[in-house]
Formats: C-alpha cells, sequence, structure tokens
C-alpha cells in the first residue's frame, strides 16, 4: 500500500496513514520517486510541514535516498517558512516592502497594547492575551477585520473587532507581519494578482502536505489556490489524530478531501509497525466510536502482545503510587530502563502529585513539552506571596509580587522606595508601610497601601489558620485565579489549573497535618521539591507529559493516567468536543509498543476540595476482555459477575441506548425496576433529550416518586423525575 501512494503520481491522492504506519517514509520515497524515477525537476516540487524538525527529516531522508544530492532547489520546509520566502519575492504588490519584519508574539502584544491605548479601551477590561488569542483565531479562519466586526457577538468580540482593526492598519504602518499573517497575506496576494498565483501554479507542479489533519482554514485555502492547475496535490494525514481545533486546526479539511476532489485516489495505510495486537484493538474499539471519521481498523504488524492493567485507585496520590510501584516492578522482573516509560496525563496540573511521588522514590523523571511544576510562573508567584509572608526581609520574594497582579508600581517607582529605604536603613518593605512620610505621589501611596493592606491580612491568617486558608484567601484577594480565567487562553486556562492544584496541595497537606502543619513546614516541602534536578546525566529517565505533547514520540509501557468523567474526557460540552477527546485517548493507546496501564481515582482534589470521580466512558468503550485488573482477573469476568448478581443476560460490548418511555408512571417505573432490566444507579451513563449525555451519581426513592441525580457534560448537575426525564441509559 506504501508502494501504491508512492508511484501514484497524477491527480490528487489521499493517504490516510495509522498511527505507525510509515506516513513519513511514504511522502520521502514518493519525492525521491518523482526526482529520480519520474525526471521531475526538485524546484518543481513543494513539501509544507508544520515543524521545522520535520522538515529537515524529510530533507535529510531524501538526501540519503537519492545518494548525489540531486534534491537542491526543493521547496521543503513549514507553512510559515514557505509562505514567508514567497512574500519576500511578492509582498510589494499589496502594498508591503520586501524587506518587512516579523513580529512575534512578544512584540504583538506590544503593538496591540497601542492599539487599545489609542482606543480608550483598558487593559483591565479585556486582556491583552484574550484579544490577541481572538485576533489569532479570525486570523487562521481567514476573517478579515470587517468580517469580524459585523459577527461580533459578546463583549470581548465587539472590542477585539475594533482592535482588530487598528492593529491591522499599525502592523501595515511598521512594514511589518505577524505569524498569522505569514498564512493569510498569500491569499489576500493571490485574490489581487491571479497572475502571480498562475506563476506559482506554474512553479509547483506537485504538492505534498504533511499531518493533512492539522490544517487550518488559511492553509487548506492556499494550498489549494496552489495546487488548482495541476491537481498534483498529495495529503498525508489521520483523521483519528486530529487532536488541535483549539489553535485552529479543522479536521473538515481531511474529512472532505474527497469531497474537493472527486477524482482522487485514497490509500489507507492501516498496518502498525509499532504497537502489539491488544493495544491496536483498544484503540480501535475506542475510535469506532466517533461519528465523524473515515473508517478504518489498525491491524499489527507484532504478535497479539499482553492485555491492557487496569489501575483502580481510590485518590490521586495512591494513582501516583501505584504507577510508581508498577514502573519499579517492570525494571526489577523484566529488566526495563526508565527511559522506557511514559506517565500521560490530560492537564498540566496533574503532573505535581506524579512528581512528587517519582521524587520520593527515587524514579528519575524528566517533564517533557514543559517545566515542572513548582518551576512554572505562577507557582513560583504564589508561592512568592507564602514566603513574604513568612520572613518580610525576603526583597526577591517582595520585588517578585508587589506588581503581581499589576498595580502599576514600576521601576522607577521601586528605585525610589529603594532609595528611601537606604536612607533609613529600614528594609524595603518597612518602607513601604512607613511610606506616606516619603514624599511619593498619591496614586503609588494608594497602590502601596493596597498591596500592605494584602500582606498584613494574610499574615493574620496564617497565625492561625491553615496553609489551605491562606492559599484560599490570596486568591480571593489578589483575584489572580479570576484574571487568569478572563484572558480565556489556553496557555492562561493551563496556568489557572495549576493554581488550583497548589491549592488541592495546600488542602491535602493542612488535612493531613492539622496539628503540625505550618506555613514553614509547608514552604520546606515545596523548596526540596523545586530543587530536585530535572536534567539527568544520562538520558535514562521516565517521561512525564500531556497528552497532547505525546503526538509523535512512542514508548515501550505507556500509563494514561485520570482516565475520569470531567477530566478525561475533559469538560465537553459539544460532540465534536466529545469527539476530538476520544481521539486524543486514540492518540495516547497509539504511543505504547508493548503495554498499556488504564488508570482512576475514586476521589480527586478539585480547587482545595475533595470530589467523587466517577471511571472515564472512554475505559468501557475497550473489549473487556483485553482489559485485566492489576490482581490479574478480567474486566470481562468481572462484568460477568455482576450481571448474574442483577440477573442479567450477557450483551454485546458497547454502549446499546434504551429509551426509558414515560407513557404512564406505573410503566416507566416498571421498566426502571424490573431486576431483569438495566436499572438506573451510581455510575450509569445516560443521556437526556435536552441535557445531553451524563452520568447519574445518586438515585432516590422509590417507584413513581424515584428521583435521579445526574451530572450532564452541558448543563451540570440536575435532578429529576425519572418518570418524566424520558432518559437514554447508555449499558
Amino acid at each position: 500500500m506504501q508502494r501504491n501512494a508512492v508511484i501514484s503520481t497524477t491527480g490528487p491522492v489521499m493517504v490516510l496513514a495509522g498511527a505507525g504506519s510509515g506516513k513519513t517514509r511514504v511522502i520521502t520515497y514518493r519525492i525521491a520517486y518523482l526526482i529520480r524515477n519520474e525526471g521531475v525537476s526538485p524546484r518543481n516540487i513543494l513539501a509544507l510541514t508544520f515543524t521545522n524538525k520535520a522538515a529537515g527529516e524529510m530533507r535529510h531522508r531524501v538526501d540519503s535516498l537519492l545518494h548525489n544530492g540531486s534534491s537542491s532547489g526543493l521547496w521543503i520546509g513549514t507553512f510559515h517558512s514557505v509562505f514567508s520566502r514567497l512574500l519576500r519575492n511578492y509582498i510589494d504588490l499589496i502594498g508591503f516592502d520586501k524587506n518587512f519584519s516579523i513580529f512575534d508574539s512578544d512584540d504583538s502584544k506590544s503593538l496591540i497594547r497601542q492599539s487599545m491605548a489609542e482606543l480608550n479601551i483598558s487593559v483591565e477590561s479585556v486582556p491583552v492575551n484574550t484579544i490577541q488569542g481572538l485576533i489569532s483565531r479570525a486570523k487562521n479562519s481567514f476573517i478579515l477585520p470587517g468580517e469580524f466586526h459585523r459577527n461580533a457577538s459578546d463583549y470581548n468580540q465587539q472590542k477585539a473587532s475594533q482592535i482588530y482593526e487598528l492593529y491591522t492598519r499599525k502592523l501595515k504602518e511598521n512594514n511589518a507581519l505577524d505569524f498569522d499573517d505569514l498564512l493569510i497575506k498569500p491569499l489576500e496576494l493571490f485574490n489581487a494578482h491571479p497572475e502571480v498565483l498562475g506563476e506559482l501554479q506554474d512553479t509547483f507542479h506537485y504538492i505534498m502536505i504533511d499531518e493533512y489533519q492539522d490544517t487550518n482554514r488559511a492553509q487548506y485555502l492556499v494550498a489549494k489556490m496552489l495546487g488548482a492547475k495541476h491537481r498534483n496535490i498529495f495529503v498525508v494525514g489521520d483523521d483519528a489524530q486530529s487532536i488541535y481545533s483549539w489553535r485552529g486546526a479543522d479536521i473538515s479539511n481531511i474529512l472532505n478531501f474527497q469531497d474537493d476532489y472527486h477524482d482522487a485516489l485514497t490509500f489507507k495505510l492501516i498496518e502498525n509497525y509499532r504497537s502489539t495486537g491488544n493495544i491496536l484493538k483498544a484503540a480501535n474499539n475506542v475510535i469506532s466510536c466517533n461519528q465523524r471519521q473515515i473508517k478504518k481498523e489498525l491491524i499489527s504488524h507484532r504478535h497479539e502482545g499482553e492485555p491492557l492493567t487496569l489501575i483502580e485507585a481510590y485518590n490521586e496520590r495512591n494513582e501516583a503510587e501505584r504507577v510508581g510501584e508498577q514502573i519499579r516492578n517492570l525494571r526489577l522482573r523484566q529488566g526495563y530502563e526508565f527511559r522506557s516509560f511514559a506517565v500521560f496525563y490530560r492537564t498540566n496540573a496533574q503532573s505535581r502529585v506524579l512528581e512528587d511521588v517519582m521524587r520520593q522514590h527515587k524514579i528519575s523523571y524528566k517533564i517533557f513539552g514543559s517545566v515542572s511544576f513548582y518551576k512554572r510562573k505562577e507557582i513560583k508567584d504564589a508561592v512568592a506571596y507564602l514566603r513574604f509572608i513568612l520572613n518580610d526581609r525576603d526583597s526577591e520574594s517582595l520585588l517578585r509580587i508587589i506588581n503581581f497582579p499589576p498595580r502599576k508600581i514600576g521601576d522607577v517607582s521601586i528605585a525610589r522606595l529603594r532609595e528611601f529605604a537606604e536612607e533609613r536603613e529600614i528594609s524595603l518593605y518597612d518602607a513601604i508601610l512607613q511610606a506616606d512620610e516619603g514624599g511619593f505621589q498619591a496614586r503609588l501611596l494608594n497602590a502601596l497601601s493596597s498591596f500592605s493592606a494584602v500582606i498584613e491580612s494574610l499574615r493574620k491568617i496564617a497565625v492561625e489558620g491553615t496553609v489551605y486558608e491562606v492559599l484560599t484567601e490570596l486568591f480571593s484577594l489578589t483575584s489572580i485565579p479570576l484574571l487568569l480565567q478572563a484572558e480565556n487562553t489556553p496557555e492562561s486556562l493551563a496556568r489557572h489549573e495549576n493554581l488550583q492544584e497548589l491549592l488541592s496541595m495546600a488542602r491535602d497537606f493542612s488535612d493531613h497535618n492539622p496539628d503540625t502543619g505550618s506555613l514553614g513546614d509547608f514552604l520546606e516541602n515545596i523548596s526540596l521539591a523545586s530543587d530536585y534536578e530535572e536534567t539527568q546525566e544520562s538520558d535514562n529517565f521516565v517521561s512525564l507529559m500531556t497528552v497532547h505533547a505525546a503526538k509523535g514520540l512512542e514508548f515501550p509501557v505507556v500509563f494514561i493516567t485520570g482516565l475520569e468523567e470531567r477530566l478525561f474526557p475533559l469538560h465537553c460540552y459539544e460532540p465534536e468536543e466529545l469527539e476530538e477527546e476520544r481521539r486524543l485517548f486514540y492518540v495516547a493507546m497509539t504511543r505504547a509498543q508493548e503495554k498499556i496501564f488504564l488508570s482512576w481515582a475514586q476521589s480527586r482534589y478539585l480547587y482545595g476540595q475533595p470530589h467523587h470521580c466517577l471511571k472515564s466512558m472512554f475505559i468501557g468503550e475497550i473489549d473487556s476482555s483485553i482489559v485485566q485488573t492489576e490482581g490479574g482477573s478480567f474486566l470481562s469476568d468481572r462484568m460477568e459477575k455482576e450481571k448474574s448478581a442483577f440477573g442479567l443476560s450477557s450483551s454485546s460490548r458497547g454502549y446499546q441506548p434504551k429509551t426509558i418511555t414515560s407513557s404512564s408512571a406505573a410503566e416507566a417505573t416498571a421498566s426502571q425496576l424490573k431486576p431483569s432490566r438495566p436499572a438506573l444507579r451510581e455510575g450509569t451513563m445516560v443521556h437526556h433529550a435536552v441535557f445531553g449525555p451524563g452520568v447519574v451519581l445518586d438515585v432516590q426513592g422509590k417507584g413513581a416518586k424515584q428521583k435521579v441525580r445526574i451530572m450532564f457534560r452541558n448543563a451540570g448537575e440536575k435532578t429529576l423525575m425519572v418518570q418524566y426525564a424520558n432518559l437514554k441509559i447508555q449499558q
């Protein structure tokens, strides 16, 4: 199948390359085949990737295949780098100089701030990061300022539409493009100057795109326009691995490829060279539950392998301990190195407990694609407050927090405070407390007074209260978590989750050390943890990472942790979001070569409070005959025992909806309560016509008065009368 895809060089071609099926091999061989066997000039081939690493690897492989270096002139690179190169040749036609600057994210934010200042829009009313995110998403969807303004609905979008227009003008005044402009300016150029598009179409006879499922609207349109003349467009991707909608990727591009090109050839690479049969069977089970997909089932090039193992813990600490125990056991029994293991989680905040356990048990680890929990900026900021409460002579902590969140206490004001402190031979904080004697402006005095009021209030709580109470009050007085939530960007929401995890850690510490758990002891624990040296002289460490960071990697043994409703899958409000969560789980499973451990906790601290958790629906979508408990029994055996206990007959794997009718109270109640039929009980998956999918938390009463408390994905927690709810039970 790989060979057939390589030698099909005429017309549109789509290669659906399942995980571990050799997609990079297909693209590089096809480039080499075109040059060596078809006599195509390298300058007539355009290959687009998403990362510089992928582009470099692709070029290296092509050079190795051609031996004589005849790939010189080949257009290969990321979308941004290739489009930047094109714009250098033609951008003067749309009013920019060819020596334009490319603004990075910080430059872009600075220009947005200038635009906001001119429009009298304060950063307090709409965070800069929120505006930058809205403008970026608009550009990636090729929505220009006029259209964005017409469709702006809520407050943030209306303000962003004003800023977007001025920001666009300012970029042009600076003869600059931001990263998103590198994708949309070619479209503006082609629309305004068709002759340029024709010239480029004559240059690029063959267009190849890697990871096509990750393309956004702008990338899709540019590629389609460039390939319109020769129609030799070759895309490689996997709709089952489309996991980046939050940064603009549009799965419709790959799903609708054959609608765009009715004569397209499609090749499905389904033979996986990475994973065992049971791993692929589980992955196929799960992804088959998605509706929006191109059907395919991976088959293994290897043996059947071990069953998956389910770890059922009573809380997140116990979950981490058991992950560590399994790592130690496998190293002892089967000789695995630390580098053989990867531990995945859905959110960055989950790494904290795992890191703590790894350190305590001397398991070498490294955070992949992020930094250690205690070294994240928002954690260091919050901890700096706690340190300063304990020691007001800690000037380093003071300087870190005095303007966080922003209080308009700038460097000049701090320098004057330092001078005042030196004159009086007092500490910097004492200078703040005595600032009204220093001749400072009223605005600065108000800011300093507000800051010292926060510190003194927290200090009083720290004398008799718990660490948890101090941290809760800190977040309340400073509104730091609320500010991060208001930004509403993926980065700010991740930082918010990290702060909530710190709050959970404080609650856990306070609960387990009611008499001896002082603020000093808490900070000492954090100091010891943050001093842990992550970098190793060797590369022999366990990899900890989010599932998003794991894409493209592989490991002999994989742990997928936190498999609980509302965590993985994360809070899902639309069917499309749930399907992307399922694709993310599929990606996690297909990273494993030999063995998968799935884990969930019955209780987990969330926002500083212990919460009862329900097992993820994804676990139930896997064939129970290939999943075993840590004790060695298979889930299928356990399910049979449960069915026998309730007098239920065997049924096939998967969820079979059954509608509870409400034609009469008696019939409804009877259909619920017959022991030979599925009954509503804690953990039952249900579907409501209005509220959507949910999980039963509690069943109250009997007969016609029976009520059920349900946590719905869309609507949160609801209590319903069973006879009127018309629920569908998912078995």
